[in-house]
């Protein structure tokens, strides 16, 4: 049995009276609604389209053509690890590899007890110290597979307030 988690149908309303009728309303309230509920609530589509009096295929459309919309609740923490070039010549594929291996998912999969969600980002502005990741709001620079799994222990056995 799957568990529908937990959306605030009120905010998201809010959201759409308020930016409805701006011109080319959709992305900014698509991440009105990310950044409110954490991700794309799959039953909010609906009311989007209505309030923008567009199909909900054109909505649903849009949201999964760009990567950075999610239509399920991310992990309790977001590991993304940077693929942008100048990491890829600092060794981001082989720290890829490995953070796939332990947490086992793939990008944009969470792992099985929520804690964490891996998705890939092309620049997080730390080209001479890469491979980089970014946790919340903290970039940190020259990550190998010895600092992610110290950084997944501290993830996933303490409460960490990462600014």
């Amino acid at each position: 049995m799957t568990v529908t988690p937990q959306w605030d149908r009120t905010a998201v309303q809010q959201i759409l009276e308020s930016l409805q009728h701006t011109p080319g309303a959709l992305l900014p309230i698509l991440h009105a609604i990310q950044d409110s509920q954490g991700y794309i609530p799959p039953e909010s589509i609906q009311m989007i389209a209505d309030a923008l009096q567009q199909t909900r295929a054109e909505v649903h459309g849009v949201v999964t053509f760009y990567h950075h919309f999610r239509l399920s609740p991310p992990g309790k923490h977001v590991v993304q690890i940077c693929r942008a070039e100048a990491c890829q010549a600092r060794g981001v594929r082989a720290l890829e590899a490995h953070a796939k291996n332990t947490l086992g998912v793939d990008y944009h999969g969470t792992t099985a007890d929520r804690e964490i969600t891996l998705e890939p980002v092309y620049c997080l502005g730390n080209c001479a110290c890469g491979p980089s990741i970014r946790v919340g709001e903290q970039i940190m620079g020259r990550v190998d597979a010895e600092r992610f799994d110290a950084l997944v222990e501290e993830l996933t056995t303490a409460t960490l307030e990462l600014k």
